[in-house]
């Protein structure tokens, strides 16, 4: 096995990431800046600014990059995404959501509009050159799909293109019908590394073994798993009988029994999508050791929760929980030295360990 994090292109002779990256602290700082600050990242729907003078700040990726930022809805109906961090003196602009005609900074009473532009700052003749653009609040990159909002810090993908592959395949759901459910929602604690949260996602390979009600109401042997450039999709079957999609002539999965879709963006997100609505999984980071998990439901047709994939989602969840756990154990152990991968079962934790590799900066030999 090659030393670093260096991951064969081949998953035939491929062996996994160095375990140092998911149990040195130092690693985990690096991650956060090479990773995270350059990701896009899920921030709310857009319920949260619904109306112009609406205002909506926020914590960009809470735990992890806690990076100060603010949605407006400005007077001409547009959205904004901003810093939220005062041109002044750092105090936050924004302090709780609401409706607003302007914002205004309570430390020394710095105004700017909703857009982020300085409008006025008390006591401050005599300065020279000011203001100037630096004054204005500076824009955070924004992203819109359908209802839902993203934001990144200084993105190292375009975000079209990051996000094209799942707008496309599903753009037949009418995502404006999809209802936030708080009672479904739940967030969970993970005592794990979030990348091995992440890697058991990407694989069917374990349901056999981990989840025997899931398995029992998808096809395991037609479980596919599609790889993309920034992203992965885990189609699966519903066994006959079980609940599935009506899927429409104008989908490529026309024809075929679908249960479930799962689909994992680059780095953390997953939104999966059964027949009764929408689960987005945020995947928080709070240290090497431990990470968050926000299960966020989107109801789309109530009459169907309960059946099929989508219906024990906290089951499922918590039989996870105790294999990434177990896991966490085990690869902090000397004389774990990395393993090898199924390229019939997990060419979605091949793909992923080598985005990571690449993400890194680490260049192969």
């Amino acid at each position: 096995m090659k030393e670093g994090y260096y991951v064969d292109e081949r998953i035939e002779v491929a062996a996994t990431l160095s375990p140092e990256f998911f149990k040195s602290p130092s690693a985990y700082g690096e991650a956060v800046d090479k990773i995270f600050a350059r990701s896009w990242q899920w921030v709310a729907d857009a319920d949260v600014v619904k109306a112009p003078g609406q205002v909506f700040p926020f914590q960009l990726l809470e735990g992890c990059l806690d990076e100060p930022l603010l949605l407006t809805r400005d007077e001409s109906d547009r959205i904004h995404c901003l810093s939220n961090v005062c041109t002044h003196r750092a105090n936050l602009v924004c302090e709780g959501p609401g409706t607003e005609r302007m914002l205004r900074c309570r430390y020394h009473g710095r105004r700017f509009g909703l857009d982020g532009r300085f409008l006025s700052m008390p006591e401050f003749e005599g300065v020279e050159d000011f203001p100037s653009d630096q004054d204005h609040l500076p824009r955070c990159s924004f992203g819109e799909w359908g209802r839902f909002l993203f934001a990144s810090v200084n993105p190292a993908r375009d975000f079209a293109e990051w996000i094209r592959p799942m707008a496309e395949r599903m753009s037949w759901l009418p995502l404006d019908e999809f209802r936030f459910s708080s009672e479904r929602s739940r967030e969970y604690r993970v005592q794990a590394h979030w990348a091995l949260y992440v890697e058991n996602y990407l694989e069917g390979f374990h349901v056999p073994y981990i989840h025997p009600d899931l398995n029992a109401t998808i096809d395991y042997e037609s479980y596919a798993t599609e790889i993309h450039d920034d992203c992965i999709l885990q189609l699966a079957h519903a066994k006959e009988g079980e609940a599935a999609f009506d899927v429409p002539e104008s989908s490529p999965d026309f024809g075929r029994k679908i249960a479930a879709y799962y689909w994992w963006l680059f780095p953390n997100l997953m939104f999966n999508f059964y027949p009764w609505g929408l689960s987005i999984n945020v995947v928080k980071p709070q240290s090497e050791r431990s990470t968050k998990i926000s299960f966020l439901s989107y109801v789309w047709d109530e009459s169907k929760i309960g059946e099929g994939a989508g219906s024990q989602l906290d089951r499922v969840e918590r039989e996870d929980e105790v294999i990434v756990e177990l896991v966490q154990t085990g690869i902090r152990s000397r004389l774990y030295r990395g393993g090898r991968f199924s390229p019939k079962r997990e060419t979605g934790p091949h793909h992923f360990h080598r985005l990571l590799a690449k993400q890194m900066g680490h260049k192969e030999p």
